[in-house]
């Protein structure tokens, strides 16, 4: 890519800094979701419940949607570093009364999914994995406070891969210790890791690292308390164009929950679990690869036009992979997509680093966590029950099956195909409109004028009726890892 920038020095300085967060949010990502995943796989095994498991799920995704606005707002009201502490030291106490709750239930008691004191366990658990939340939301902000404009492409490649590696190894892990130790074994160490993360990090000084509670003119009650959801909408509202940006991101993400529902049935219909399951782990281990690429390449001058082009790839992937039964051609499609999705993460978070105020991201970036983690979810409990009633039955004796089956295949896997197919159409037709519109070039050019140094103007201050200026982000998250509990 053109307009290379200078290579990340980690060794001194603020980015050696951002190196120490990088990796303590590495090592607490991992326990978190580690909890999570083991705590799926274990009532799995103890009530043999599925809707159980999907609860679960649910309680995540439900939790997640519901808190970003209110931890983007306390990132931005405080310093960051307290909060990434104040993160891991809520998980801890929920942890460690899960564990209290373990301890003195009988083992009968979570062997129904019924049982109170299972439930209990269960959301004291969930409470402690979105408690780390604040931490998912505070690192992209400090990178902008850390990393250099002409560096931040490579800062958030770096974050990729982190991310990508904690999807690696966390399935594995929870599996491990769920099978030889049990729900204790995970919680051990889940705290132990924690502990050590507040206490590295205690060691850590973030320079520049203040709190922002009234740089925006936000009303000082509502910051001291945290919860600025006024704030955010006139916020959201105000910046030209942002609003849009992230529906169309919740948009993608809506297109992209056809996967959490249907991406299992389609792979375990072609292969075994124990190869579905290797395989998901080899294209996981691509995600680092990805990031890795952006930290080493960058993403030039016009990320903006990357991120598009990344989606239409993987759109493209999307429509074309299922046209045939074939192994080979979803573990290419796959593949092509976990590698460039870094791409698109990165590329989303340069973009929003560089046009909204520093004071204001953690609040943007809540945001955009609440509204698209609330779009996937809704298309895959829609997707399962859609594809089983109505597209399966289409393609097994019905008119689809005596239209396109003698080229496209009947029954139920190709019911799933066409699924996949009609999803990367609409997404491939969504990015090109996007590539032509006037809205991408605006946006292009807002981001190429934007500089750190220029003041930022307040919320109330901006024009009524000025020009919006818009373009979709990726749908990048969408897609579960190896293992990953799905609703």
């Amino acid at each position: 890519m053109a307009d290379r920038a200078p290579a990340l020095d980690l060794r001194s300085g603020p980015e050696r800094v951002f190196a120490h967060l990088l990796v303590n949010n590495l090592l607490v990502s991992v326990v978190n979701y580690t909890v999570w995943f083991a705590v799926t796989f274990w009532i799995f095994l103890e009530t043999g419940s599925v809707f159980a498991t999907g609860m679960i799920a649910g309680i995540f995704l439900v939790a997640t949607a519901g808190t970003g606005i209110w931890f983007g707002s306390l990132v931005d009201h405080h310093r960051k570093h307290a909060v990434m502490q104040g993160s891991a030291v809520a998980s801890i106490a929920f942890y460690s009364a899960a564990f209290a709750v373990y301890l003195l239930t009988p083992a009968e008691a979570f062997r129904t999914a019924a049982s109170v004191p299972l439930w209990v366990f269960v959301v004291l658990l969930m409470a402690g994995v979105i408690a780390g939340n604040p931490r998912m939301i505070a690192l992209p902000t400090l990178v902008t406070l850390l990393v250099p404009e002409d560096r931040r492409d490579r800062a958030n490649g770096l974050v990729g891969s982190a991310t990508g590696l904690s999807m690696l190894v966390t399935s594995v892990i929870s599996g491990l210790l769920v099978a030889f130790g049990g729900m204790p074994s995970v919680l051990a160490l889940t705290l132990a890791v924690l502990v050590l993360s507040v206490v590295h990090l205690a060691g850590v000084r973030v320079p520049g690292d203040v709190g922002a509670s009234t740089a925006d003119g936000t009303d000082e009650a509502v910051a001291r308390s945290g919860v600025d959801l006024r704030g955010t909408i006139l916020l959201v509202r105000g910046v030209p164009g942002l609003l849009p940006l992230i529906l169309f991101s919740c948009f993608n993400n809506f297109l992209g929950g056809a996967f959490m529902a249907l991406m299992d049935p389609y792979g375990l219909s072609l292969m075994s679990v124990q190869a579905w399951g290797l395989l998901w782990g080899a294209l996981s281990a691509l995600l680092i690869v990805g990031g890795l690429l952006v930290a080493r390449v960058g993403l030039g001058s016009r990320p903006i036009r990357v991120l598009l082009l990344v989606n239409l790839v993987m759109w493209t992937g999307t429509m074309l992979f299922p046209l045939a039964s074939s192994i080979l051609t979803l573990t290419v499609a796959m593949a092509l997509f976990m590698t460039v999705m870094p791409f698109a993460e990165a590329a989303e978070q340069t973009v929003l680093q560089r046009v909204v105020p520093y004071e204001r991201q953690g609040r943007v970036f809540g945001f955009a966590q609440s509204v698209e983690q609330a779009a996937s979810p809704l298309t895959a409990f829609l997707m399962a029950p859609l594809t089983q009633f109505v597209v399966i039955p289409f393609m097994t004796d019905g008119a689809g099956a005596g239209g396109i089956g003698g080229w496209f295949g009947t029954g139920p896997v190709r019911g799933i195909a066409l699924v996949f197919v009609i999803t990367g159409l609409i997404g491939v037709l969504a990015v090109l409109g996007a590539l032509a519109s006037p809205a991408y070039r605006r946006l292009s050019a807002a981001y190429a004028a934007a500089r750190d140094d220029a003041p930022a103007e307040p919320v109330d201050e901006i024009v009524p009726g000025a020009p919006a200026v818009h373009a979709p982000l990726a749908a990048v998250s969408s897609l579960p890892a190896a293992g990953e509990p799905s609703a």
